[in-house]
């Protein structure tokens, strides 16, 4: 959408605050986990949850967006110098008084999506999704400035979205368990979406180290930054063999298809190395994301 005339708190503004090219982010954990639970299920699996497990993880995801919005923006991260995608606080877009109003009610609305996954999960799915509303809050206000960030995605994108929606969506049986298998591919896609915030926190170095922000890309450098990228890709697609070398050479071999797209983007993240060009690279890691949840998601089913 074009950003310019952006009329302040209008249906556009909030539009392009609600980031919705990082929705893919939320939706393909839900899709890999709804995805290993029918493999092992087929049509016994219960859609009602499965629904509600992806709405739930858009709408925490648009949530976390805009708490990110708004603290960087009070914290002054958003500056004349970034050199990220425009954020709407920063541009006048949306006022401070009313993003605060927008991230209550998308906390809000997350609660009432998900407060019905208790009949399929128990009173546990209160502190589970209790965890995630905190998960928002923390990672922008504390934990990416400590270079935490990257556990977070890995717990929050990765492990409890994967194995929580296999344990929602999956029939309930008197000796219910996660396999070791959806943990293992949990692992792997939390690195699939640590990958976005690697190149994020790549571009933005100097930014960052300005403003007292120790991401890990600022801790171990830049050239460690870009080998930390290619490693965790690989890793990743790597992890999902093991995960799935039971189920099938589709299961396993599919996924595989990823990483030519993950080696080209490494190679242009190397030869960009710096500067506002490198949003082309963060624009081809998101794509790189959904490539790979619908290659497992095919894998899985087929």
């Amino acid at each position: 959408m074009n950003e310019s005339n952006v009329t302040t708190n209008s249906l556009k503004a909030w539009f392009l605050a609600a980031r919705p090219k990082t929705l893919p982010g939320a939706a393909v954990p839900v899709m890999i986990g709804i995805a290993s639970a029918i493999s092992q299920y087929g049509d016994a699996v219960r859609v009602g949850a499965a629904v509600l497990c992806m709405l739930f993880a858009l709408v925490m995801q648009i949530d976390a967006n805009f708490v990110n919005d708004y603290f960087d923006f009070m914290k002054g991260t958003d500056d004349e110098k970034r050199l990220g995608p425009k954020r709407a606080c920063a541009q006048g877009w949306i006022t401070a008084v009313a993003m605060r109003r927008g991230l209550l009610y998308t906390t809000l609305l997350a609660c009432v999506i998900g407060l019905p996954l208790v009949y399929y999960g128990g009173w546990e799915m209160i502190l589970i999704g209790f965890a995630c509303v905190v998960f928002c809050f923390i990672y922008t206000i504390s934990f990416s400035y400590l270079g935490l960030g990257d556990v977070l995605v890995l717990v929050f994108f990765g492990l409890v979205p994967v194995c929580m929606t296999y344990w929602l969506v999956a029939p309930p049986t008197p000796l219910m368990s996660i396999p070791l298998s959806v943990i293992v591919q949990s692992i792997a896609c939390g690195l699939i979406i640590d990958t976005l915030l690697i190149v994020n926190n790549y571009r933005d170095i100097d930014n960052d180290r300005r403003a007292g922000k120790r991401t890990l890309i600022v801790r171990i450098g830049a050239r460690g930054g870009r080998w930390l990228y290619y490693i965790i890709g690989i890793a990743a697609a790597l992890l999902n063999i093991a995960a799935t070398y039971t189920m099938g050479y589709s299961a396993m071999l599919l996924p595989l298809l990823y990483i030519p797209f993950h080696a080209a983007t490494s190679i242009e993240m190397h030869r960009i190395d710096k500067g506002v060009e490198l949003n082309k690279v963060l624009g081809m890691t998101a794509r790189n994301m959904l490539i790979y949840g619908i290659l497992v998601t095919i894998g899985l089913l087929v």
